[in-house]
């Protein structure tokens, strides 16, 4: 979802709520943005920062000025990253219609800058404005489509396939070039593909061996599009 960064050039978020730069708001009218604003308020996360936590009670919800986040389950020591969320991106909203505790953990992959609402904040601008509704449901049809394909994806390709596919997903063109780089590392790679860090690594090495990829320090870069992904 495509998403303004209210970040100054001095690196600090503006101190006015340009709400209306967020998709999720811009059907509000003047005099609804300022009513919204008046309730919001600014959080900075540090990449590495754990923002919510599986299994807390909720009463806030999050919209992603500028930045990235992971939103993840752990059981014991391993991890699973269900997806990531950029600027524009929005979290923190199920527990808002459910009236339980948070599902799953979310922790910036980088530098972050939030605008957090009280749920009862937020209920009051769905209640003038249908559209903010009709989004939110849009968005959690579309989370649970990407679920349905996650849960596919788990069950019916390999590992090689698993990582071909996220790397493709992740990849950004950069001077011409699908780039996979920071801020997300082998063990987050490792979290989206539901496997070790070593079978990750081994299969990279094999896909770079193959001539599929090119391995740097802190990026990945994609070769040959036509990553082998086999059902």
């Amino acid at each position: 979802m495509d998403g303004a960064a209210f970040v100054s050039g001095d690196g600090l978020v503006a101190l006015a709520p340009m709400l209306n730069a967020i998709p999720l708001f811009q059907s509000l009218s003047p005099a609804q943005l300022a009513s919204v604003g008046a309730h919001a308020k600014w959080k900075v996360c540090e990449k590495g920062e754990v923002i919510v936590r599986q299994g807390e009670l909720a009463d806030s919800f999050f919209v992603i000025a500028s930045g990235q986040v992971k939103v993840y389950m752990t059981e014991g020591e391993r991890e699973v990253i269900l997806k990531t969320l950029s600027a524009g991106d929005f979290f923190g909203e199920i527990p808002m219609l459910d009236l339980k505790p948070r599902s799953a953990s979310v922790a910036a992959i980088e530098r972050c800058h939030l605008q957090t609402l009280s749920y009862a904040a937020f209920q009051q601008a769905m209640a003038t404005s249908t559209d903010i509704a009709k989004r939110v449901l849009e968005t959690l049809a579309k989370r649970l489509r990407d679920a349905d394909r996650k849960i596919s994806t788990l069950a019916l390709m390999d590992i090689s396939s698993r990582v071909s596919r996220t790397l493709l997903e992740l990849a950004i063109i950069t001077n011409g070039r699908m780039v996979v780089g920071e801020p997300f590392t082998q063990k987050d790679l490792a979290g989206m593909v539901g496997a070790s860090r070593e079978m990750v690594n081994r299969t990279l090495h094999d896909l770079m061996q193959q001539g599929y990829i090119e391995v740097n320090r802190k990026s990945i870069t994609i070769l040959d599009q036509n990553l082998p992904i086999r059902y």
